[in-house]
């Protein structure tokens, strides 16, 4: 009998062996990164109007990388049982999931909770000395 897809994108613990990888260190390396998401997600099948949601979560996620570590991250892309995965793994801090959206005056505040909105689940992962926003969407 064949393995079920696991529930929750926590216990999808383990990236597929043929996932995409790739690493960013500065604010100039988001734009590509951008492209490396759009261009993955569609090639494994994402619809277009879903590919910009998650290419607006994955920029979120880099920004905040960016602006709150010191050592960039990297992007990890698969699919597998007609779910797209996209990890976001850094150094940084765990980020909190489940705030709401501050106010339309408020200057910053608003990517994780844009995050949330636009992809079907996210999960936060720690161990010692990395932290991954893990990213689920159906294909």
């Amino acid at each position: 009998m064949p393995a079920e897809r696991p529930e929750t994108v926590t216990e999808q613990s383990v990236p597929a062996p043929l996932a995409d990888t790739m690493p960013y260190r500065v604010a100039t390396d988001v734009r590509a990164l951008r492209g490396f998401v759009s261009a993955g997600a569609l090639a494994r099948g994402l619809p277009p109007d879903r590919v910009e949601l998650l290419t607006l979560a994955i920029s979120e996620l880099a920004t905040n990388t960016l602006q709150h570590t010191t050592g960039g991250g990297w992007v990890r892309l698969w699919a597998e049982s007609g779910q797209l995965f996209c990890d976001v793994v850094d150094q940084g801090p765990t980020r909190a999931l489940g705030r709401a959206m501050p106010a339309a005056d408020a200057i910053r505040g608003r990517g994780l909770a844009i995050v949330e909105r636009v992809c079907d689940e996210v999960a936060v992962l720690t161990s010692p000395g990395q932290t991954v926003v893990r990213i689920r969407l159906s294909l």
